[in-house]
């Protein structure tokens, strides 16, 4: 079963007219991970799609989607999985990628239809694409990491990038997650800006009792969402996005726009936060 909802640009302007259900149904995205479904969020946000897909004993495919215009999703776009559930096997054009919890699969533009199966959890990602690359199985002992922040400033945390240039190549995704260490609970802080990109979070390994507020909107008319286990949040282009948890937690991030660059950045000051 296939269910797409589609989710329009929304301005500054009219974010700050939004109350709680307004900012929720613009932005935030729940219920995507359901036993025997694959749920899309379709975005005007460069078109990014997010998903999820839970086989559950019955093999799930991904391939027409109205939403895109093309015969298959992978006619034009490319595709990352991450696997936040148990064991799964993910196929695409005569290959299985057998996928533990932790891995990322990327699919290229041209890799037709994509079968979900097994006990995984997949967490489905795609933006348009321009040519046709190299599909790779990425694990966590292969991607980059980095360890940063502190316990002193409750951001002690590593970060593992994917789906990134110094990993491998694609035409605009870019997936990495980042996991706190005891006692941290802060992510992307200092906020920043990314005008040449949007970005999307999905926050899971979180206990049923536990949240993460995250922050959106611009540095001087900031809003927030409470957001629960395996649950993602939109960040337009003109949106900060940063967090705290009330205890320690892991969050996708996923970016599509103009480059791949990381670290294009506006790093905003803690004094310019309203």
């Amino acid at each position: 079963m296939l269910t797409v909802e589609t989710r329009h640009a929304v301005s500054q302007a009219e974010t700050k007219t939004l109350d709680t259900e307004g900012l929720r149904r613009a932005f935030h995205a729940g219920g995507m991970f359901q036993p025997g479904e694959i749920r899309l969020v379709y975005s005007h946000y460069d078109r990014m799609i997010m998903g999820g897909a839970v086989p559950n004993g019955k093999a799930l495919v991904l391939d027409h989607v109205k939403e895109c215009g093309t015969a298959s999703i992978l006619d034009r776009r490319e595709l990352g999985v991450v696997n936040i559930g148990g064991s799964g096997r993910v196929s695409a054009a005569g290959t299985d990628y057998a996928m533990e919890k932790g891995d990322v699969l990327y699919l290229p533009m041209g890799a037709g239809p994509v079968t979900f199966a097994g006990d995984g959890r997949f967490y489905i990602l795609s933006a348009p694409a321009h040519k046709a690359l190299e599909a790779r199985l990425i694990r966590i002992e292969d991607a980059k990491s980095f360890r940063t922040g502190s316990a002193e400033t409750a951001n002690d945390r590593t970060i593992f990038q994917f789906i990134h240039p110094e990993v491998m190549q694609s035409c605009q995704l870019v997936v990495g997650y980042t996991q706190f260490h005891g006692g941290s609970v802060w992510n992307t802080m200092p906020a920043h800006l990314h005008d040449r990109r949007m970005e999307a979070y999905l926050y899971f390994d979180m206990p049923e009792d536990r949240r993460v507020f995250h922050f959106m909107g611009e540095p001087q008319e900031t809003r927030h969402l409470v957001m629960a286990n395996e649950e993602a949040v939109l960040s337009p282009p003109w949106s900060i996005h940063c967090g705290a948890g009330t205890g320690s937690y892991t969050f996708v991030w996923a970016m599509a726009g103009d480059n791949v660059d990381y670290r294009d950045v506006e790093v905003v000051p803690m004094g310019a936060l309203r």
